[in-house]
């Protein structure tokens, strides 16, 4: 019963991940068309913008900010494989479970600072420094948005990595054969 709850609450996280760093993702080509506007219109035409640098800063923020928890997911970050891939899986989730508790204390600080910036954006409409100027509110509520979706992802990962050092088993069953051969392939160069 308990099991089939983590694995429940941790499929959801996934999920939601998924879906902000897929929403995150098609931020791309806008930024991209972005990028090719202003050098047609500062090349060709003779007349850059005044906005375009910005939203191009502000887009590939959210692009980065808001990826960042679906790489996480993905196990994409880096890692220090050779003490990492030298030891067995439980260790591995014991590394694991150090590292994930300094990432949540890292972003929750990170939260809370974005938090505050939040408000003073709001209180003293702060903007950024350009010649268009426009308001850095909306920066710092997608930075409280992309520490939330880090930690809530961390916190799937610690449950899921807790589970396995218990009980020598994977909370949530991969979702294809070539992915289960792989890491039980892993596990068996781990533990040998």
């Amino acid at each position: 019963m308990l099991s089939k709850l983590l694995a429940t609450y941790c499929l959801g996280i996934n999920r939601l991940v998924y879906w902000v760093g897929v929403s995150a993702s098609v931020l791309m080509p806008i930024l991209a068309a972005t990028v090719a506007f202003e050098v047609f219109s500062r090349y060709v035409l003779g007349k850059p913008t005044i906005w375009a640098y910005d939203v191009s800063l502000f887009l590939f923020g959210y692009i980065a900010a808001l990826g960042g928890a679906l790489a996480q997911q993905n196990k994409a970050h880096i890692n220090v494989d050779v003490l990492y891939l030298s030891v067995s899986m439980r260790v591995r989730s014991l590394f694991n479970l150090a590292s994930y508790s300094l990432a949540i204390f890292f972003l929750s600080v990170v939260a809370m600072m974005a938090l505050g910036k939040f408000e003073e954006a709001i209180e003293f409409n702060y903007r950024r420094q350009s010649e268009w100027a426009p308001s850095m509110a909306h920066f710092w509520v997608m930075m409280m948005v992309a520490c939330t979706a880090f930690i809530v992802q961390f916190t799937s990962d610690m449950i899921q990595d807790l589970y396995y050092v218990v009980t020598g088993k994977a909370l949530i069953e991969p979702e294809n054969e070539q992915q289960e051969s792989a890491d039980n392939f892993v596990e068996q160069a781990g533990d040998a």
